[in-house]
């Protein structure tokens, strides 16, 4: 039998909504949601789980600083971006599985990894595609001129939902919820223009002109 760890369900349940909370802004920026994780960490507002104590060691405040600014600099060189999105999403997916099993404490090795893997990880590789699915549009689009509007959406985006899993966990999984709920939306509504304006569709017939 698996042995549960002596916490309400509460307590169980806010412990997974900061994880995925946590794991989906890594969807939307690799590294500086592990800052912030590792900040929280550091300055003693944020207890880790056995075996990422690493986190809130100087070294990774200072490494973690270095590779979240040059990410967020990336994003806003064009090309450059969609390139790295190709990256980022292997990326986020351990990233996010990484991140929810550190701040899930009290939880049996088994049971922590196989919600870290299932849920964290689902929910960065679910932002981290929204997200890369709205930029290869704008660069469509737009030419790559409207893809800085969507690296600040990203920025600002991971900042919030990153704070917001520390302050309220339940309140940051529902904001993952309703992002994922308008993205998917907002997708299908791209993809049906697409279908609509496919290379296979012809202008309708003009009318005859009237003989008088």
């Amino acid at each position: 039998m698996l042995a549960l760890p002596h916490m309400s369900g509460g307590d169980l349940a806010l412990s997974i909504a900061l994880g995925i909370g946590l794991a989906a802004a890594v969807g939307l920026r690799v590294f500086l949601p592990m800052l912030v994780v590792s900040i929280a960490a550091y300055t003693g507002h944020l207890t880790l789980g056995s075996g990422f104590a690493w986190l809130a060691t100087p070294g990774a405040l200072l490494m973690l600083s270095v590779a979240a600014l040059l990410e967020i600099l990336a994003y806003y060189i064009p090309g450059l971006d969609n390139l790295l999105d190709t990256i980022a999403t292997p990326a986020a997916l351990i990233a996010g599985t990484v991140v929810s099993a550190a701040v899930m404490t009290d939880l049996p090795p088994i049971l922590k990894w196989t919600t870290a893997v299932i849920a964290g990880g689902g929910a960065a590789g679910l932002t981290q595609g929204l997200t890369s699915l709205l930029r290869a549009k704008s660069t469509l689009m737009t030419g790559g001129l409207g893809n800085h509007v969507v690296a600040s959406g990203e920025l600002g985006g991971a900042l919030l939902l990153s704070l917001l899993a520390l302050a309220a966990p339940l309140l940051a999984v529902a904001l993952v919820a309703l992002f994922c709920w308008v993205a998917v939306r907002f997708a299908r509504r791209l993809l049906r223009k697409d279908r609509a304006a496919g290379p296979g569709s012809t202008p309708p017939p003009a009318l005859p002109r009237g003989s008088g």
